[in-house]
């Protein structure tokens, strides 16, 4: 980037994590690995942009071998530095577990989120083991959990939640609440930091991908038959977002390796 690395990379991606770049159900993410060598290969920075903690990116990027980009953490509301270790603050989640506890009773009752469940409770609604649960508690910019009100109450809800600052956005798995700031927000901030623009590359699956998928010159939109399909985007008929038909890492495979191909002029 401009002050560290003043080479600017002809590409560079941004990828969401569950049910993209892992698979839904495992979170395994082996079959990636022909595009994510590639990458290294290439030269190519992959940004992790997840609701995940930075506790959990730290491990995970190290693992993918992508340690010197920075991740965006916790559906954008946060940023862990390019070769850079998560830090235990907590002010920002008790200030916004403070603000949650001042929504009138009848509607915060209708939300459990992590800061309410043990670690056991974390794991069995995640699927992560024990050790990685541990991690995904240790929030720092928002809270993940789930909606058992109806409808109209989730209306009311969310503008309780608007009155004091904070916004809530679906995934696919949780509705993460915080004050503000999304994955399309870190893009841009992390794309200006190079003194020249690269191309981005934007993939994910869910609702709170889609401000990321929108900015970047290239979307892709990563088939999840876990949930609904995402809405037809605008970009979409310009060519500029597609559609996976794999879903999870398999797609993401295929979608990474194509566009290096026809950035880089080299074969699959």
């Amino acid at each position: 980037m401009s002050s560290d690395n003043p080479i600017t990379p002809a590409l560079i991606v941004f990828s969401d994590l569950d049910g993209t770049l892992l698979d839904h159900d495992t979170y395994d993410w082996s079959a990636a690995i022909p595009a994510l060598e590639r990458m290294k290969t290439l030269g190519v920075p992959l940004v992790l942009a997840s609701s995940k903690t930075a506790f959990e990116l730290y491990e995970l990027r190290a693992a993918m071998g992508f340690a010197d980009a920075p991740a965006i953490v916790e559906n954008g509301a946060g940023l862990l530095p390019a070769d850079g270790k998560p830090r235990e603050d907590a002010k920002v989640y008790n200030a916004l577990l403070s603000a949650l506890a001042d929504v009138p009773s009848a509607l915060r009752k209708h939300f459990r989120g992590f800061s309410e469940w043990t670690t056991s409770q974390v794991a069995r609604e995640t699927g992560l083991s024990q050790a990685e649960a541990a991690l995904a508690a240790k929030r720092q910019f928002s809270e993940p959990g789930h909606w058992i009100g109806s409808e109209d109450q989730l209306s009311d809800f969310l503008a309780a939640l608007a009155e004091r600052g904070i916004v809530a956005r679906r995934g696919g798995r949780f509705l993460t609440l915080s004050f503000g700031a999304t994955k399309a927000d870190r893009v841009a901030e992390i794309t200006r930091s190079y003194d020249l623009k690269p191309v981005t590359m934007a993939l994910g699956d869910a609702p709170n991908d889609v401000e990321m998928i929108a900015v970047a010159d290239f979307g892709v939109i990563v088939a999840n038959p876990h949930g609904a399909p995402l809405p037809a985007m605008a970009g979409e008929a310009t060519g500029q977002i597609t559609r996976t038909t794999d879903a999870g890492p398999v797609g993401w495979n295929k979608s990474v390796l194509a566009r290096m191909e026809q950035i880089y002029g080299v074969k699959r």
